[in-house]
């Protein structure tokens, strides 16, 4: 009984040495999008739980802003508007700076959530042992937020990861990029896209799998099995 499936395998042995250029281009921007995401996340949570004047109403507006926008809006307005007041950045800076703007926003959101979960009281103990609102915010509130915002963390880097997807708008040779310009030139699309849903596959599946283990055992930790 043949198990080919309808592929090509020849042509997909051909193929893979490509995939795994695109892949790497692909992890190497949408990792970089997803740290800046977390740093422009944590900064826009701290300044909504803190509550600071002007910053706060900056920062709502660009939360709207960014998760009411399509990524491929974005993209394009970075890469091809900017330009016009001239701005120009090359489409791998465009692809990481729109996958940290969108990101950010999600990641705010994350973090805000978990920040506010924290009971007051908790805040009030750790005063009433002397703590600064430095140490008090290091020791008792962002280790606590953190865990809370685990589950919501986790689906905002998949979320982000697969995102990427949309670089190739760009010009940028990602996975989705090099799977249309492979069908386009040899039309072997059954085995073009085969290898894109593989090779997301081994892009994702090991965060998704990570973060499950972190989830469970973060849930062990704070509420036992």
């Amino acid at each position: 009984m043949s198990l080919d499936f309808g592929l090509n395998w020849d042509v997909i042995a051909q193929y893979i040495p490509l995939y795994q250029k695109a892949a790497i281009l692909t992890v190497k921007l949408g990792v970089l999008g997803v740290l800046f995401a977390v740093l422009i996340g944590l900064v826009c949570a701290l300044v909504q739980y803190y509550k600071i004047p002007v910053l706060k109403q900056i920062t709502a507006v660009y939360i709207e802003l960014s998760r009411n926008t399509p990524l491929l809006v974005q993209l394009f307005f970075i890469y091809y508007g900017l330009p016009k007041i001239g701005l120009k950045i090359s489409a791998s800076v465009c692809g990481v700076v729109g996958l940290a703007f969108l990101g950010g926003s999600y990641m705010a959101e994350a973090f805000r959530s978990g920040l506010e979960a924290v009971e007051p009281i908790q805040t009030e103990s750790a005063y009433s042992l002397g703590m600064n609102r430095a140490q008090t915010f290091r020791y008792v509130i962002l280790p606590q937020a953190m865990s809370v915002s685990v589950p919501a963390f986790v689906a905002n880097v998949i979320f982000l990861l697969k995102e990427t997807s949309v670089f190739s708008a760009v010009s940028l040779m990602d996975l989705m990029f090099t799977a249309k310009d492979l069908i386009g030139l040899y039309y072997k699309t059954t085995e073009a896209l085969f290898l894109l849903v593989v090779f997301y596959l081994i892009i994702l599946l090991p965060v998704s799998i990570l973060g499950s283990i972190v989830e469970r055992r973060i849930r062990r930790a704070g509420f036992g099995d």
